[in-house]
């Protein structure tokens, strides 16, 4: 594989996966915060409530388990921790390509063959690492689920 394609068909395209991906789960981790927040919130006001209208009591229990379970997702997908994974590896993977294309740091040698393998094996370990960090966060999850 030639340098341009490298750069098209794999780093952008792995840059762009996990921009997406950080997007994602950014956006899912937001709206479930602000709506447990929004949830919560109501709780107390509707307390106010109850004793003009009793029926207020089974809605504040029904919100207080809905928080439950918008909070219990939220931490057993670990959609925070993904959502700052995804961005760190976005953010890896954009910062070595602008150093290889900006002859900087480790690819500051003359040799455009060295350049380019520096380039590769750096770009795959970083991916590598994800894949890894994945497997590692996803067999935790299953071993504490078995105890």
């Amino acid at each position: 594989m030639d340098e341009k394609t490298y750069l098209k068909d794999r780093i952008d395209d792995q840059i762009d996966y996990y921009d997406k991906k950080s997007i994602k789960q950014k956006r899912w981790f937001y709206f479930s915060r602000f709506l447990s927040i929004c949830l919560a919130a109501s709780i107390p006001v509707l307390t106010g409530m109850v004793l003009k209208y009793p029926i207020v009591l089974r809605l504040i229990s029904i919100i207080g388990g809905v928080i439950m379970v918008i909070d219990g997702f939220s931490s057993l997908t670990k959609v925070q921790e993904k959502w700052l994974d995804y961005r760190s590896i976005t953010e890896t993977l954009r910062h070595e390509k602008y150093m290889y294309l900006c002859h900087a740091g480790v690819y500051n040698i003359s040799d455009k063959e060295d350049r380019f393998q520096q380039l590769v094996e750096r770009a795959e370990s970083i991916i590598s690492q994800e894949n890894i960090n994945w497997a590692n966060l996803n067999s935790k999850g299953n071993k504490n689920h078995d105890k």
